[in-house]
């Protein structure tokens, strides 16, 4: 890896743990507004699953995407922080 590409992703290792958390913190307002909460994950479930796919580019990012779809829009599973996993994924575990 070139010096320049190590920068690259040390860069986006920061941005997208930042950006995850947000995102992750906006999958949980469904369970502090009990009726705005269930329409918000109509919305939020394909918003969220495309964020996860531009972020973590390839086939990674599309399994991943289509988990965040899943667990956003069934109901009970708001609780797993699945931009925060897939970072951990691509930048501890992947590494």
């Amino acid at each position: 890896m070139t010096q320049q590409t190590k920068i690259a992703v040390k860069d986006n290792k920061g941005r997208d743990l930042i950006l995850g958390l947000v995102f992750d913190a906006l999958g949980y307002v469904s369970f502090t507004i009990p009726i705005f909460g269930e329409f918000e994950d109509v919305i939020w479930a394909p918003v969220s699953a495309i964020l996860m796919i531009i972020m973590y580019k390839g086939t990674a990012g599309k399994i991943a995407g289509a988990f965040d779809f899943l667990e956003e829009i069934l109901p009970f599973t708001d609780v797993i922080p699945s931009f925060t996993l897939m970072w951990f994924y691509k930048y501890v575990i992947k590494r």
